[in-house]
């Protein structure tokens, strides 16, 4: 696209200093609520690339030999600042990725709690000690930081997938690079701006733009020592391929295909709440999404009613106006269309729309990206629908004989991230939290994505990696253990350590 003198254009930050790019070619920024360009953001590759590695690497020993305490003290203060501002930020989310305020503020705040487990690095980074392995032998093991990292996010959860990555790197005494989806680069300039106010040191923080040339400049660049990414399955397989072949440690979260197991003796109005947000929530554009329903039995079924009355009735609008719907847009028109394409492959397939959210319209933003809330019934487990992620706000239903039968179709997934059940006989969520294989369960929880001081432990190509974000497992990624076996020889009577 060729660059606009009328649009605000995205800045690069790199050594501590902001810069806008000129001669690159540019990608247009929407406010999904009205599908109008609100930014410009520039397609940098290997030279801005090259620039960021070079300043983080030139960081790195001043940052690597600055005490826990006061790496620490950055994030109290970044803390702080991102309280100030909480509200703001809350509105630039929902602006340029078209998210309700009120998911908004839970993206931010999801990222504000790995913030102030940053906080805790003096006790997080502590290591061991064991006196006198053998005789007159200590053992010892400290954990060092990698070097430069590099974190890759995408457009769903603008801070807080950013905040599950170089808060904990930082504080590990780690320098880090974030490239931001380029459809919504707007928070993550504001993040960084903040962490300059918070006076985080020159160069320990680099924020680059663009596509897949940047991404395979810093996959590639021999001083780049680790790489967070969460995307697609395929495109997170591939980051993982090919970060690993040049030496890199890699965590990458895929995608998903989430079941929601409802037992007989479910309680139908928690159920039904819970599930909509599972499903409709952030207009399904997250990897927790619950994206499939199994019902069990007869009375399994019962809150089919209540669920499509539920979805019928959810408001569907503008998320930069005062008055807020139930859900907002998704985040292209490319995406809307790819969505319906799914359901309307799955209609010809024989599933039943049963509450069909293709045709919605808001009045006052004629070319916003819409998709109402969408019920389908009757998916078979061999659909498209029922195999690949929607990352819409589409609800499959596939009705079950017994938990064993769920529990197996939910086994036959490739992913593996979360899983849900609903019921009120705590055999049967024993049953399901043993038998299925996902790395995130919820019991009578429809999004079971853990707090800050848990991993975010997808499985199977839901990730790709050894060690997860957040919590200790994130400590762990972003630092090396170095073990010191130490002896002392005494020389004699005259030894200064014995007077």
């Amino acid at each position: 696209m060729t660059p606009s003198s009328s649009l605000p254009r995205c800045r690069f930050f790199i050594g501590g200093e902001w810069s806008q790019a000129s001669g690159l070619a540019v990608s247009p920024v929407f406010n999904p609520s009205t599908g109008e360009m609100i930014a410009e953001v520039p397609l940098g590759g290997a030279a801005e690339v090259e620039a960021a590695v070079q300043a983080a690497h030139a960081a790195f020993p001043a940052w690597a030999d600055t005490p826990p305490s006061e790496r620490a003290r950055v994030m109290f203060k970044y803390r702080t600042l991102l309280e100030r501002d909480f509200e703001a930020i809350a509105r630039l989310i929902s602006r340029e990725h078209g998210k309700t305020l009120a998911e908004s503020r839970g993206d931010l705040f999801r990222g504000f709690e790995v913030v102030e487990l940053a906080c805790a690095a003096p006790t997080l980074l502590t290591g061991e000690l064991l006196p006198n392995i053998a005789r007159g032998i200590d053992g010892e093991l400290a954990r060092h930081p990698l070097g430069v990292c590099v974190g890759i996010t995408p457009f769903n959860f603008p801070a807080m997938i950013p905040l599950w990555m170089f808060p904990l790197a930082l504080v590990c005494g780690n320098t880090f690079i974030l490239k931001p989806s380029e459809r919504v680069p707007l928070t993550a300039i504001r993040l960084a701006e903040l962490l300059a106010e918070a006076g985080l040191p020159k160069g320990v923080f680099n924020l680059v733009h663009g596509g897949k040339p940047a991404v395979d400049a810093l996959l590639t660049h021999p001083l780049v020592k680790a790489v967070s990414f969460v995307g697609s399955t395929p495109v997170a397989r591939s980051i993982h391929q090919v970060a690993s072949a040049h030496g890199k440690r890699v965590q990458a979260n895929g995608g998903a295909k989430n079941y929601v197991v409802v037992m007989p003796d479910a309680d139908v109005g928690k159920t039904v709440e819970a599930v909509i947000n599972a499903a409709f929530g952030c207009a399904g554009e997250r990897c927790m999404a619950g994206s499939s329903v199994l019902t069990v039995g007869d009375r399994g079924r019962a809150v089919m009613p209540e669920l499509v009355k539920a979805a019928k009735s959810l408001t569907v609008g503008r998320t930069d106006v005062e008055t807020q719907p139930g859900m907002g847009a998704v985040i292209t028109a490319a995406h809307r269309d790819r969505v319906r394409g799914l359901v309307d492959a799955g209609e010809r397939e024989g599933a039943k729309v049963i509450a069909d959210g293709r045709g919605v319209k808001v009045k006052d933003a004629p070319n916003g990206f819409y998709f109402g809330a969408t019920i389908i019934e009757d998916v078979r487990a061999d659909m498209k629908l029922a195999q690949e992620e929607v990352f819409g706000p589409v609800l499959n239903v596939l009705h079950m004989s017994g938990l064993d039968e769920a529990i197996a179709l939910a086994n036959t997934s490739s992913y593996g991230n979360g899983a849900a059940i609903f019921t009120r006989s705590g055999g049967a969520a024993r049953e399901f939290k043993q038998r299925v294989r996902a790395g995130m369960i919820g019991i009578n929880v429809g999004v079971p994505a853990p707090m800050a001081m848990f991993p975010f432990s997808g499985w199977n190509e839901s990730f790709f990696g050894d060690l997860h974000m957040q919590g200790r497992a994130g400590v762990l990624f972003y630092t090396q253990p170095k073990v010191t076996t130490s002896r002392w020889f005494a020389e004699g009577e005259g030894d200064i350590w014995k007077k």
